[in-house]
């Protein structure tokens, strides 16, 4: 199993709190994939994903809500697009 560090996202308004992400990526890894298949390789435990939190350097482990299909981080004050920029 890969840990894989997120460090952009994609949604289809990237200032809109309430948007759905779209993809997630890691430029210098070379990889941005949608936010589907980020889910089913969590579900099957094939890669581990997290984002570092920029103030004290601690990771954020992606995770999935099962059958609703959704991202969430962890910790619950912390959200990844505090910690990510957008790919490109």
């Amino acid at each position: 199993m890969a840990d894989v560090q997120v460090t952009c996202i994609t949604k289809p308004h990237p200032q809109s709190p309430h948007e759905h992400i779209t993809h997630l990526g890691n430029p210098a890894g070379g990889w941005t994939w949608p936010r589907e298949k980020v889910i089913e390789s969590i579900d099957a435990k094939t890669n581990t994903f997290y984002v570092l939190d920029p103030l004290n350097g601690k990771r954020l482990m992606w995770g999935s809500s099962g059958r609703l299909a959704k991202l969430l981080t962890c910790a619950p004050t912390q959200t990844a697009t505090g910690t990510t920029t957008s790919c490109r």
